[in-house]
């Protein structure tokens, strides 16, 4: 359709048939052929007019330039070319992008035209009289972005708004506080829902209730009680806040690039062995093999759902909890799926009291949604192919810490049956004197004539002859719960009533989710956390090897169980005069090693980013780890706790607890070979089996047992960091910082999250705009690799600018492939550098921050460390003389950054203090890799290139000081390099140790009458 006319003379006979055609579509396509829409510069849309005022008014006023897609009047906007431009007072730019944006957001206006008239004027409104550039709603935009990202106040922004405002010419349109920003930008964000609950999470007041002020259920009012007992009418007592996920997903698939991102998986993806993504797993294939039409159409979402309470008010208040339950898209690539972004807040569910079993009452809306997307779908405008298709989506699995996880499943997480992956069949048994249940039995899981099988006493006093239980289906499950009617609702005691059946008793409630159809044929319904069972376990370990009070799982009640169950003699409580004591078990430290522990810790130096300073967790006086946050937990438990026991305790216990922190290591890779999956299970069993014969049953919470079944989750679903909860944590920081107001939680989180909504959108088409949730890596502050800080111009020693400029001969790849064209590069670095070079305390490249050990030795981390593998030349053997080229390994630190100059080229170099191999590295017998940082070697080669260095860091070797353990740090990035930020960076880490020997070789050499429990060296623990 010619629209053309729309931007010539109005004088011309182009433009009055223009103007005439334009009259004839519209009545075609209007209900009412009395009246049209006038797109005139004046009306702009908002008003009803007969089409021949219409007509006059298009003739006196003009048409609505912008106005370039007639959707008021029946034109599909997929029938309109995206690329279509057309010309505009504003210069290209944000101008112009943000009438496009408000013409994209048209079908979210359809029942308010008078809100998009608003926004559309803001659009094409400039920020002043002549201002080419700026408009209202790209100024707000900018502006208030910058308040996100920083996390500005709201005061501090109004009068920035205000200063601003002062500053421009006086016939600015700039609004002057947060509320009218807030009442432009919230017109952009999607809107939410209010639903009046129960105070008794009883009902929802919707469908059959809507209409209802008392609950049905438990009589309470529907409405606020106030002290005096007189009720508020029209104040809810309760609400749900929701925010229907339908219309977010339209808008996804409106722009752009997220809808590119959204086939990703289907066309980008690498596939081969290993395991990179969810749609590498069973559990994706799966959908894709049972509904062949839904896996089809790759834009269909695979979605998952977490929620977990939130305390607004941190350490002020403990009582308060409100519940947010987001979604997460997994056909993103990896590096955008659990982004801020992408992180969809659904409930919002309003505390004080958390929901606890009751959780599906407000689950109901958004299973109705999800209900839809699966049996119906609904049409979505595909902004990339630009064409309308039918959109369906499929839960595939929840994330939640434990309690949350029964609450959410149905099942029981406390008592005998409390592992929901054994369900009744969990081996368990009370702790008559601790008052806790033990979950041992681990040989269970070992290959039948395995040794340990046979073993009684370094076990429980029993050979084990039982297999390993068969997890349940999905199926199986729905069998078992179809029989429980649930009574929702807080005024009684347990209101589920099941059949006679001892198969449930393990099960607490029929569970929402299999409301939807295909949730019992899933492989894995509801995911293990790994992130809160690795910091469980870590605690539980490092407080009982520690002895930290409150966190051991040893004492005299746990040694008192060993004498009621009759085993393991020599640990039991000891008498010595009117004293008690407990023997030292081979898993307690003496007071030296402690400090040992301790002080490794406290002077520990770590890349910037890595962890949290471990010396403010360190008090060495009371010998305690205090505060130690999740991540804290992540860094020990797969790199720095193996290191801080070298030379403590038995070999074999410390032997067991390093095997243990490779399990967690290998479990939380980004990549993973499916090939090692059975191998890496089979060492977590054995390793198990041997916690057993060293440590005490106390110290086997559920925790400890669910380890067993990581792996089998990692086969069905693919790599844990799709399914651990640390995105959402941080997630749940962030709607932390919305609150505002302490008497209007909820509403503060609802308000700053769609106005957020608004900036990410509006991100997607202003120029120069990041957008919120897609943080850029922290050390990428440009696109260049850079010197951090300022630069010193200095003269250097000729000699060492000899070797420097030799290394780059040597190195540079342009010189080995010289014949007869030389480059430009080849010229400039032929007249060789410059005599003055630049020099740097801290230089970024490749993503990655480096600084001189000069710069390290004033701070609290570490930054210094490189490592750089070159081909070298050695001899085989003394017999063998023929030489071979090796790739070797060389350690050193950074003495100084330079920057070579070679006029039109500048090369970055490190000169660093390099260790010596000869007799200055070593791998010990358990992999580490050793050296001795003193002994300095290479000093006629003292430079690499900054893009060669690989960062370590250093730990000083608790069992010799004269040696340091090598750790490197993890720098490598994922898929799309730019968009993985540090938070991701930090999670996946190298395993200290490169080549531990298999658990089978300290397996062979126990015994069952070897007392393996007891430290024949160690302290006894007295009791007052």
């Amino acid at each position: 359709m010619d629209k053309t006319w729309m931007f010539v003379d109005r004088t011309t006979s182009k433009y009055d048939d223009g103007v005439d055609s334009f009259i004839r579509f519209a009545i075609v396509n209007s209900d009412d052929s009395n009246v049209i829409r006038c797109p005139c510069t004046k009306c702009r849309n908002a008003k009803l007019l007969h089409p021949n005022v219409v007509k006059d008014h298009l003739f006196v006023n003009g048409v609505l330039e912008s106005y370039t897609t007639w959707f008021w009047h029946g034109e599909n906007i997929s029938s309109v070319p995206i690329e279509e431009k057309i010309e505009s007072d504003f210069e290209v730019g944000d101008g112009l992008n943000t009438v496009e944006m408000v013409d994209a957001v048209y079908r979210d206006y359809e029942t308010k035209p008078d809100g998009f008239v608003k926004l559309l004027s803001d659009a094409e409104k400039p920020l002043y009289s002549g201002c080419t550039t700026f408009n209202v709603l790209s100024t707000l935009v900018r502006l208030y972005n910058l308040k996100t990202k920083h996390g500005w106040t709201e005061n501090s922004f109004s009068e920035l708004l205000s200063l601003i405002g002062d500053i421009l010419p006086k016939e600015n349109s700039l609004p002057t506080s947060i509320y009218e920003a807030k009442k432009t930008l919230s017109t952009l964000g999607m809107q939410y829902t209010k639903i009046h609950a129960c105070p008794n999470d009883c009902i929802l007041y919707r469908k059959e209730y809507e209409n209802s002020v008392v609950c049905p259920k438990c009589g309470l009012s529907r409405w606020k009680v106030m002290k005096n007992h007189k009720v508020k009418e029209g104040v809810p007592a309760n609400v749900l806040w929701y925010f229907p996920p339908i219309p977010r997903f339209r808008r996804m698939f409106g722009t752009k690039e997220i809808a590119k991102d959204l086939t990703w998986h289907d066309n980008k993806r690498q596939i081969d062995s290993y395991m990179r993504h969810p749609a590498d797993s069973p559990a994706w294939k799966v959908v894709d093999h049972k509904w062949p039409d839904f896996g089809s159409e790759p834009r269909n979402l695979r979605l998952a759902l977490s929620a977990d309470g939130v305390n607004p008010f941190s350490n002020y208040s403990t009582q308060y909890s409100c519940w947010p339950v987001i979604l997460a898209t997994y056909n993103l690539p990896p590096w955008l799926v659990m982004k801020r972004k992408f992180m969809m807040l659904t409930l919002l569910i309003s505390g004080p009291k958390q929901p606890g079993n009751d959780i599906d009452v407000y689950l109901a809306p958004l299973i109705d949604d999800l209900k839809e997307l699966w049996e119906v779908g609904v049409d979505v405008y595909d902004a990339y192919k630009k064409e309308v298709f039918n959109l369906k989506a499929i839960l595939l699995w929840t994330i939640n810490d434990f309690p949350a996880y029964g609450n959410l499943s149905g099942c029981t997480v406390k008592g005998y049956k409390a592992c929901p992956i054994c369900g009744d069949n969990t081996v368990s048994q009370r702790l008559e004197c601790s008052k806790k249940i033990s979950y041992c039995g681990h040989r269970k899981y070992l290959p039948r004539g395995h040794k340990f099988r046979k073993q009684k006493k370094a076990f429980d006093g029993n050979e084990e002859h039982g297999l390993p239980p068969n997890p349940l289906s999905g199926e199986e499950v729905f069998e078992k719960v179809s029989g429980i009617h649930n009574e929702w609702g807080k005024s009684k005691k347990r209101k589920a009533t099941r059949n006679n059946s001892d198969s449930t008793l393990s099960w607490k409630k029929k569970s929402i989710f299999f409301n939807l159809e295909y949730w019992k044929h899933l492989y894995v319904r509801h995911c293990l956390d790994v992130m809160h069972i690795e910091k469980n376990v870590c605690e539980s370990l490092i407080g009982t090897i520690l002895g930290i009070p409150g966190k051991s799982k040893d004492g005299l009640s746990a040694r008192e169980d060993l004498e009621v169950m009759g085993i393991r003699d020599e640990l039991q409580p000891q008498k010595e005069g009117e004293k008690t004591y407990l023997p030292a078990a081979c898993y307690n430290m003496s007071r030296a090693e402690k400090k040992k522990f301790y002080t490794t810790l406290f002077e520990l130096k770590v890349p910037e980013g890595y962890s949290s300073n471990f010396r403010n967790r360190v008090s060495m006086d009371e010998l305690k780890l205090n505060g130690l946050k999740s991540h804290d937990c992540h860094t020990l438990i797969q790199q720095l706790l193996p290191i801080a026991i070298r030379g403590m305790l038995p070999k074999k216990v410390r032997y067991a607890i390093t095997k243990l922190c490779l399990f967690f290591n290998a479990l939380c890779n980004k990549v993973l070979d499916v090939n090692t999956l059975d191998g890496i299970q089979e060492e977590l069993v054995t390793t198990l089996c041997l916690l057993e014969m060293y440590f005490l049953p106390s110290f086997f919470d559920v925790m400890v047992h669910l380890t067993v079944h990581l792996i089998h989750e990692v086969k069905l679903c693919g790599p844990v960091w799709f399914r651990w909860m640390y995105p959402f944590e941080r997630y749940m920081k962030v709607l932390k910082s919305y609150v505002r107001k302490g008497n209007n939680v909820e509403g503060c989180i609802a308000e700053c999250y769609i106005a957020e909504e608004a900036l990410e959108y509006c991100a997607e088409y202003l120029k120069d705009v990041s957008a919120v949730g897609v943080p850029r890596n922290m050390n990428n502050l440009s696109s260049d690799d850079h010197g951090i800080g300022a630069g010193n111009v200095k003269l250097v020693d000729l000699k060492l600018l000899n070797q420097a400029h030799q290394y780059v001969l040597e190195n540079t790849n342009e010189v080995e492939e010289y014949k007869d064209n030389i480059s430009s590069n080849m010229r400039w670095i032929s007249h060789g550098p410059q005599h003055q070079v630049i020099k740097y305390q801290g230089y970024m490249i490749n993503g990655v921050r480096f600084h001189t050990k000069r710069h390290d030795d004033e701070h609290c981390y570490q930054n210094s460390g490189v490592s750089v593998v070159a081909n070298t030349m050695l001899v085989s053997s003394a017999k063998d003389k023929n030489p071979i080229i090796v790739d070797m390994w060389y350690y050193g630190v950074i003495e100084e950054i330079w920057l070579l100059d070679y006029n039109a080229l500048k090369i970055p170099v490190f000169k660093c203090d390099w260790v010596k191999n000869d007799g200055g590295v070593k791998v010990d017998d358990l992999g580490f890799t050793l050296v001795d940082l003193q002994r300095k070697g290479h000093k006629n080669d003292p430079f690499i290139f900054a893009s060669q260095a690989n960062q370590v860091f250093y730990i000083k070797d608790p069992e010799n000081p004269k040696w340091s353990c090598v750790i490197e740090n993890s720098h490598e990035k994922f898929g799309n390099s730019s968009n993985d930020d540090s938070s991701d960076k930090a999670m996946n880490l190298h395993f200290p140790a490169k080549s531990i020997p298999l658990v089978e070789t300290i397996v062979n050499t126990l015994h069952d009458d070897e007392s393996s429990y007891v430290r024949l060296d160690g302290e006894p623990m007295y009791i007052d």
